[in-house]
């Protein structure tokens, strides 16, 4: 680009054979990285988990090396300024970064006082700043909680707020890691509206580091694909990446939109294509254009019918947060019996209630109204040996479980609490670090594992005790497709083995492919519990409850030729998946 004298802009980014390694790793992650950034463009970066795309994130503001210490070889400039030579602080005035985890950069005590940060540390004039801050937080709808403590909100009120603190500052690039992980539908149709706009008059960058697709897909004009080792190996519009290069990208593990893996699965299954569809609008004109598709599988019955004693029963459960006039109820007197050998899926929008329900199902909350009973165990009063001898249980922020220095470690920790041979433990735990691709990192402090890495060793610690419940808040955070696939395939397999599972989640696929029940969460109030297929199909109930359909379901109700098509919402009910 060049301005009118011709004098040569440089790109917004520009990431040049970028290569990073951390302290006391052998493996560079990223390594061999080059792309560029245009003034008013939207990148969608992609890669396998642990092939450094947050490390890469890092990078692209100077927080990689000046804070987190690392050697870099190669080069990232920011507007022509090498992020090596230049501080941090200057190079936050061009480049606004949304975390994966939005504890680690949530610094002040009020919502508002958040947003403002920023400009504030700028000299920016108190009305602008104001009037940034109030528009920021309208677009993510938490205008109205300004006055509230950040502690306060629930992920994904942390994830809006971290996601409103950008969008406020005047950078020329946002750089977001993962921002819409931990949002309900709404929240998610707020931040990417809010970036159409941002990004619409040509003057601002994005470079997103997403596995929501279906969403982000028609907000990117190119995306960058890393492989395991973290070298660039694709870079192109969304249209030719997916569209013919679907299959190599499935191979790598990575996230697809919807539209292409149905559309990649029927092309195994016999169905011709010239060229792969992305969106659901695509998906359903190829398809109608087809004159005859095979036939979904059937739906195959996760029941599980046991006749034991339930494995889960609260009562009038109430819980209340804040103090004095912004206290709220943030579960309100829910009565919910699990089933013993069930798998129930807890869904609602962002504060429903969910992680607080589980919490308190967990022993983590003492509740102060209403009663639980897991296992025939109260676990307000019972010791910690005997909860975790019950329930395995995994954080929606993994490393709030954290409690050792290696990951081995962390996995051997809690058979050694209860006493179990040391021989055991090895055995086991070197199952655990092959099954979740970890054993390279076994000596590795976890806190220096990338974020889908935390959530596999944070999984593994909750199975390696063999509790008969198990309860996992959003497990699919941070994972790629290969790994979610296999964290799913590892569920069901202990589902079919008759332990119960307790899943909270936004991600409705998940929903949809693993689960017998879901419970429906708002307002911290419980709309329903049913048998999994009776929810999904019932679109006034997600509707009231501010919830979508599953994705699959959404890319194919639109088919007018093929009917029988419309109501499949299993991936399992494709053909081809099995490369036939």
């Amino acid at each position: 680009m060049t301005v009118e004298d011709g004098t040569a802009v440089p790109p917004a980014l520009d990431v040049d054979t970028l290569r990073i390694r951390h302290q006391d790793r052998q493996a560079w992650t990223p390594d061999g990285v080059t792309f560029s950034v245009a003034r008013g463009e939207v990148v969608l970066v992609l890669g396998p988990s642990g092939s450094g795309k947050s490390t890469l994130a890092l990078a692209l503001d100077g927080l990689v090396p000046h804070v987190v210490a690392a050697d870099v070889e190669g080069s990232v400039r920011v507007a022509g300024l090498d992020t090596r030579l230049h501080p941090v602080a200057e190079l936050s005035e061009r480049v606004a970064m949304v975390f994966q985890d939005p504890d680690a950069q949530i610094v002040t005590g009020s919502v508002l006082d958040e947003v403002c940060f920023a400009a504030e540390n700028r000299l920016v004039p108190v009305d602008a700043v104001l009037a940034g801050a109030e528009s920021a937080l309208r677009r993510v709808g938490l205008w109205e909680r300004r006055d509230e403590d950040p502690d306060v909100l629930s992920g994904g009120g942390k994830q809006r707020l971290a996601i409103a603190a950008a969008l406020a500052s005047s950078s020329d690039v946002l750089v977001l890691d993962e921002p819409t992980a931990n949002l309900d539908a709404a929240g998610l149709d707020d931040v990417y509206a809010a970036l159409s706009e941002i990004v619409a008059d040509g003057s601002r960058s994005v470079v997103l580091i997403e596995h929501n697709l279906d969403a982000a897909v028609s907000l990117v004009d190119r995306v960058v694909v890393l492989d395991h080792r973290g070298a660039s190996v694709l870079d192109g519009p969304p249209s030719v990446v997916f569209g013919d290069r679907a299959a190599d990208l499935e191979r790598l593990g990575v996230w697809l939109p919807t539209a292409t893996i149905v559309a990649l699965r029927l092309k195994r299954a016999g169905i011709s294509f010239d060229r792969l569809p992305v969106t659901s609008g695509d998906l359903a004109a190829t398809l109608d254009a087809v004159p005859g598709l095979p036939s979904p599988s059937a739906r195959a019955d996760l029941a599980l019918v046991s006749s034991a004693p339930p494995a889960i029963v609260v009562r009038s459960l109430t819980i209340a947060r804040g103090r004095g006039r912004r206290r709220r109820t943030v579960v309100d007197g829910i009565d919910l019996t699990v089933g013993s050998g069930e798998f129930l899926s807890i869904v609602g929008t962002n504060g429903a209630g969910k992680t607080t329900l589980v919490h308190a199902i967990a022993g983590l909350i003492r509740p102060p109204r209403g009663t639980i009973t897991v296992g025939g165990l109260d676990p307000a009063t019972a010791s910690a040996p005997a909860i975790s001898e019950r329930i395995g249980f995994v954080f929606q922020n993994p490393e709030h479980q954290f409690v050792t220095h290696t990951v081995f470690d962390e996995l051997a920790h809690g058979p050694r609490s209860n006493g179990a041979d040391e021989a055991a433990i090895r055995s086991r735990v070197d199952e655990l670090l092959d099954r979740f691709g970890l054993s390279d990192s076994r000596d590795v402090n976890p806190f220096l594992l990338s974020g889908g890495q935390k959530r596999r060793l944070s999984v593994g610690t909750a199975l390696i005790g063999g509790a008969d419940i198990l309860i996992l808040d959003e497990p699919t955070f941070g994972q790629d497709r290969a790994r979610a696939d296999e964290l799913v395939s590892i569920l069901a397999d202990l589902h079919r083995a008759g332990t119960t599972i307790v899943v909270v989640t936004h991600d409705m696929q998940l929903v949809a492919e693993a689960s017998t029940s879901i419970a429906v969460l708002d307002d911290g109030r419980l709309l329903a519990h049913r048998p999994a297929d009776a929810v999904l199909t019932d679109d006034d109930l997600l509707a009231r409850a501010g919830l979508r359909t599953p994705p699959l379901r959404r890319a194919l109700r639109g088919l007018e030729r093929h009917p029988d098509w419309r109501g499949v919402t299993r991936m399992s009910q494709v053909p081809g998946g099995d490369g036939s």
